[in-house]
């Protein structure tokens, strides 16, 4: 009989502390992602985009060609900077109205 009452507690001691540890991790990814949602929704907002993420892609890949082509003018890649720089302009000014 004691034996039984030993399992018993010790089970619900360890379920108590799995639970605690499951509440804890849920309520930190919740408070992550709610941040990040705020995040692509002000970023959209003071952008004037659409905040799909196919508009924060399109952003991403276009800040990238601006990125490169200034690096293609360091290495004095005029052409190839050129190219990048209107490219990335190009994509950035079809999605920022």
């Amino acid at each position: 009989m004691q034996v039984e009452g030993f399992f018993d507690w010790l089970g619900q001691a360890l379920g108590a502390v799995i639970r605690f540890i499951v509440e804890g991790l849920s309520g930190f990814l919740h408070l992550i992602g709610n941040a990040g949602s705020q995040f692509i929704n002000g970023l959209s907002r003071a952008l004037g985009i659409t905040p799909s993420l196919l508009s924060i892609v399109a952003l991403v890949l276009g800040l990238l060609l601006v990125f490169n082509a200034g690096r293609a003018f360091i290495r004095r890649s005029f052409l190839v900077g050129t190219l990048m720089l209107l490219l990335g302009l190009w994509l950035l000014s079809l999605i920022i109205s």
